[in-house]
C-alpha cells in the first residue's frame, strides 16, 4: 500500500516545481523529501523522477501519480472535515466552486436560504470556470463544482465557451451530476439600432457581415458553433470573456455577442436589445464527488440551488 506521507510529499514537489521549494512548504529538510521519494519510487517499482539540470522533474509515470495523488489526500482532508463535523468537533463546511455568472445570481439566493436553515453551516466560494471546477473536485479542494455545457436543439452537449463541461460525462469516475437549470442562450446587439433584414434560417445569419465579440480562443467554440450552423463564419473584432466588457461593446455598436440569460441576470447594460435564439440552450450542472447521499450540509445546499434555479427560470432577465 502507497504510504499517504510519501504522496504527500511528490504532490508538493508536482504543486512547487522542485524538492528545495516542496521542502520549504511541507517544513522537510531537503534530503528527508529526496529520502521520501526515494522510497516512493521503491514501493511503486518504477522511476517518479529524473534528473533536469540541478533539478528534478517527474516522469510521467510521477505525474501520473502525483495527479492520483492530490485526489487522494483531498478525499482525505474532506472526510477527516466530514467527520470533525459530524461529532461536534467542528462547524459544517461547504466548499463551492463555479463560474462567474452562476455565483452571482442562483448561488447567494441559495446561500441565503442555507443560513437560515443551517446558521452553523460555513459556505466557501471560489470563482473557477467548469474545468478548473472540476480539477478542484476530483482534487478533493470543493465539495460542489458548478459547471455548464451549451446544448444545440437535435444535437448533443458542446464543449462551449469557458471549457464548458458535458453533464454527466464523468460520472463513470465517482462525479455525480445534478441538473439544475436550462437557459436561453441570446443575441446581444446595440439597443435602437436597425436589425438587419431576416434571412431564412438562423436568425445570426443577418449578421453575417457585423463585426463579433467573442471569447478567448478556448471560450468561443459555441459562437463558431451557431454561426457555422448559420451558415457564415463570423468576423471576430473583440476578444474579452467578460460579459460586462462585451455589453458594453455591443452598446457602443461596436459588435453583436452571444450571452446566456445567468449572465444577463447577473448584470444587464441598458444599453443593449437581447433576443433567444431558437434551439440554443445552456445547461447548468451541480457536481459532486462520491457515493450518495453526501454530506447533510451539501446535499441541503443542493436543493437549496435547485431550488433557486427554478426561481430563476420563472423570472424574465
Amino acid at each position: 500500500m502507497l504510504d499517504v506521507t510519501r504522496l504527500r510529499v511528490l504532490a508538493a514537489v508536482a504543486r512547487h516545481g522542485s524538492v528545495t521549494a516542496a521542502a520549504k512548504a511541507l517544513n522537510y529538510a531537503q534530503p528527508s523529501v529526496s529520502h521520501h521519494l526515494a522510497r516512493l519510487e521503491a514501493e511503486t517499482g518504477t522511476q517518479l523522477v529524473e534528473r533536469a539540470g540541478r533539478g528534478v522533474r517527474l516522469t510521467d509515470a510521477g505525474r501520473l501519480l502525483a495527479g492520483r495523488a492530490e485526489e487522494i489526500l483531498g478525499r482525505l482532508d474532506a472526510a477527516e472535515h466530514e467527520l470533525a463535523a459530524h461529532i461536534g468537533q467542528r462547524e459544517e463546511r461547504i466548499r463551492v466552486a463555479g463560474f462567474p455568472s452562476a455565483l452571482a445570481t442562483v448561488v447567494p439566493a441559495a446561500a441565503a436560504r442555507l443560513r437560515a436553515d443551517r446558521p452553523g453551516a460555513e459556505l466557501l466560494l471560489a470563482e473557477a470556470e467548469p474545468q478548473g471546477a472540476v480539477r478542484m473536485l476530483r482534487a478533493g479542494r470543493v465539495d460542489v463544482a458548478l459547471v455548464f455545457s451549451y446544448l444545440q436543439q437535435g444535437a448533443g452537449p458542446l464543449q462551449g465557451p469557458e471549457g464548458g463541461q458535458r453533464p454527466g460525462e464523468d460520472e463513470e469516475e465517482g462525479v455525480r451530476a445534478r441538473p439544475l437549470l436550462e437557459e436561453p442562450v441570446h443575441l446581444v446587439t446595440q439597443a435602437g439600432a436597425a436589425p438587419p433584414p431576416r434571412a431564412a434560417g438562423s436568425p445570426l445569419a443577418g449578421y453575417a457581415e457585423h463585426r463579433w465579440i467573442a471569447g478567448c480562443e478556448r471560450c468561443r467554440v459555441h459562437l463558431l458553433w451557431q454561426c457555422e450552423l448559420a451558415g457564415f463564419v463570423p468576423q471576430i473584432a473583440f476578444t474579452t470573456d467578460d460579459v460586462l466588457v462585451a455589453q458594453a461593446l455591443a452598446a457602443a455598436g461596436l459588435g453583436v455577442a452571444l450571452l446566456p440569460d445567468l449572465a444577463l441576470r447577473a448584470a444587464r447594460h441598458p444599453g443593449v436589445r437581447t433576443e433567444p435564439l431558437p434551439g440554443a440552450r445552456r445547461q447548468v450542472v451541480a457536481l459532486t464527488y462520491g457515493e450518495p447521499p453526501g454530506p447533510p450540509a451539501v446535499e441541503h445546499l443542493l436543493d437549496a440551488l435547485a431550488d433557486a434555479a427554478a426561481t430563476a427560470r420563472k423570472q424574465a432577465p
